[in-house]
């Protein structure tokens, strides 16, 4: 396995990478988990590069970083094809180990598979190419792995996205490379640990609630700053968003609360009253 160094001390766009509304006509809010919004990315304030390792498999390159900033840990995974395109999804620690066990599964049954001679059977293939499929759930985020097989070979897919929106980021590591990848999360691991830092709890889930012809769908998360509560109003062609802070929910609460017993208090006023 090609190991290889890039420098540390900080480097490249931090965190959970997400997009703003793709509806027409709308102003994309900024998402509270966005800590990198250019594909080359700005150095997050406060954040480390703390390890990282390069693997060459067949004609792709792989960077996996381990990076820490006021939240706590996550890996980056680059993957820099042969043409130069740059492909990265974003793993918490502790999903970084469960992504392990699943590489241990599918290096399993792709070891148990046929072995192909020539090109692949279409009329053999399943209908999408999958031959084997698992998903992986932190926070807001979703992973869809995905053993696969085209005219080109076997390779494992690794799609993440983002609650309500956000665009689908993927790298695709060929099969006969699955075990090398795997030893090398390990040996991230080992050093590291799988403890995320942050909120130790489990998020509350999501809420929708419809008004008339509005939308308003309530999501916890958690980013760099801390938690927070993300409540979007969606219309047919309209999509905005405000983002309000754990620390400042109570506050907001007795606001509302506030104003509720006022227009309560005052749609109990009789009309003559409400006159004078």
């Amino acid at each position: 396995m090609a190991y290889g160094g890039r420098g540390r001390g900080g480097g490249g766009g931090g965190g959970y990478r997400g997009a703003g509304s793709s509806l027409p006509g709308a102003v994309a809010p900024r998402r509270p988990y966005d800590d990198d919004d250019s594909e080359e990315g700005q150095q997050q304030v406060g954040e480390q590069e703390l390890a990282t390792k390069m693997l060459q498999i067949q004609s792709k390159r792989f960077y996996i970083d381990v990076k820490q900033n006021r939240r706590g840990r996550f890996m980056k995974v680059a993957e820099i094809g042969a043409d130069g395109r740059r492909n990265q999804v974003f793993l918490a620690l502790s999903t970084a180990a469960e992504f392990r066990d699943h590489l241990s599964l599918f290096s399993d049954f792709y070891a148990n598979l046929v072995p192909r001679s020539g090109p692949p059977n279409p009329d053999t293939l399943p209908e999408d190419g999958k031959l084997k499929s698992e998903t992986m759930v932190k926070d807001n985020r979703r992973y869809y792995l995905d053993l696969k097989e085209n005219s080109r070979g076997r390779f494992l897919r690794v799609s993440q996205t983002i609650a309500r929106g956000g665009p689908r980021c993927q790298i695709a590591i060929p099969a006969q490379g699955m075990i090398e990848f795997r030893d090398a999360l390990q040996e991230l691991l080992d050093e590291f640990g799988t403890d995320d830092g942050g909120y130790k709890g489990e998020l509350p889930e999501g809420r929708h609630m419809r008004v008339e012809n509005k939308n308003f769908y309530f999501d916890i998360g958690q980013n760099n700053r801390g938690i927070y509560m993300r409540i979007s109003e969606v219309k047919t062609n309209f999509r905005t968003a405000i983002t309000i802070p754990e620390k400042s929910w109570s506050r907001f609460r007795d606001i509302f609360a506030d104003y509720v017993d006022k227009m309560k208090d005052g749609g109990e006023k009789g009309p003559s009253e409400s006159n004078k």
